[in-house]
């Protein structure tokens, strides 16, 4: 007989530090493959990792925003059962990234962190993180002073479909800067080269990426990071994932469908999505409701986080824990004793020294 599930209130907060271990040792497990040309070794040894932890995890936890169904691929799946699955446990939906830049892990550059997005159910609300069916959204991203200054003016300054410059001249005004002092970061794609020409021309300055966007789409939101906006075109996984942290940072994302061909629109079309390909959603939309966590850690250094750091036989790792109920931002710096630290492996159920 299957017991009744246990009932514990706020139980994310219960559970919330567990989800970082997990982020920690995807970061730990995959850091020797850092700069080693190898991304698939260096995902798996992450996904490895995450499900080792989570098998620790008293928790029937779902992923329902990971890897699309890949033949011989290392991922962790959308549809995954994570945790123990003992009966009572409480329940969670995932969204997951184990490494979000594995390009730059690869070749050892900066902007690659291992991210983790869950939420508990709760009442009224019928989908926390929204799995958007197109491969890439459109999105622009910007921090609790922008979003305030658009609701003591009763009006979106700042539109995702806006000109650049007035999105600029918004952003600008907002934060009490000059047009030229506003950082805007993006990804180095050819797709926005009429965008990088249009931001150039109205003398903002521009910070390009190779790969990773969680963290980029987040900075807006970190006072520390220099970066004021965030724009551009990249996965919508990604965008899901960096929504939920941006909303327990009390910044604001805007995001639309963007498909990659008429192929792709056709298809969203025939899957019953044509009402939602000129809808711009917000934060909110894609990741609703108040019983969510963020977390990460940096694997690599980027505007989010610092990456894991090396000192003897010590290994420090850095990593946010938010929760968008109560707004409560944990940065925290771990230090691990190599010669003691071990880490759980899915692949043979064993603890494995560093």
């Amino acid at each position: 007989m299957r017991l009744k599930r246990q009932n514990y209130h706020d139980i994310e907060r219960i559970i919330e530090f567990d989800f970082v271990r997990a982020t920690e040792a995807a970061a730990l497990n995959s850091l020797p493959w850092l700069g080693r040309g190898e991304k698939e070794k260096a995902d798996a040894a992450a996904c490895d990792a995450i499900r080792g932890m989570f098998d620790l995890m008293n928790i029937c936890g779902e992923v329902v925003i990971g890897e699309g169904i890949k033949d011989d691929a290392p991922g962790i799946f959308k549809g995954e059962q994570l945790g123990t699955w003992y009966p009572g446990a409480p329940q969670f939906d995932i969204a997951l990234d184990p490494i979000d830049g594995t390009t730059n892990i690869s070749k050892g550059a900066p902007n690659s962190i291992a991210c983790i997005a869950a939420a508990s159910p709760e009442e009224g609300v019928k989908c926390a993180l929204r799995d958007i069916p197109s491969f890439y959204m459109m999105k622009l991203s910007y921090g609790p002073e922008v979003l305030r200054s658009m609701q003591i003016a009763g009006i979106e300054t700042i539109k995702l479909l806006s000109p650049i410059e007035e999105t600029l001249a918004a952003v600008a005004q907002a934060l009490n800067k000059r047009i030229q002092d506003v950082v805007v970061m993006m990804l180095d794609r050819p797709r926005h080269n009429e965008i990088v020409g249009q931001i150039r021309a109205t003398g903002a300055s521009l910070r390009m990426i190779s790969d990773g966007d969680i963290a980029a789409a987040m900075a807006p939101a970190i006072p520390e990071s220099a970066i004021d906006l965030y724009i551009g075109i990249g996965g919508s996984p990604e965008a899901v994932l960096a929504a939920a942290g941006i909303k327990c940072l009390g910044g604001d994302m805007q995001c639309m469908m963007w498909p990659r061909d008429d192929n792709e629109r056709k298809s969203l079309v025939e899957s019953g999505h044509e009402a939602d390909l000129g809808r711009v959603f917000f934060a909110d939309d894609l990741a609703n409701g108040k019983n969510i966590i963020f977390c990460a850690t940096g694997i690599s250094d980027s505007a989010l986080l610092k990456g894991v750091k090396l000192k003897g036989a010590t290994a420090i790792t850095y990593s946010v824990l938010m929760r968008a109920k109560s707004k409560t931002v944990r940065f925290i710096r771990a230090s691990h004793d190599l010669q003691s630290k071990t880490i759980r492996l899915r692949s043979d159920n064993r603890e494995h020294g560093i």
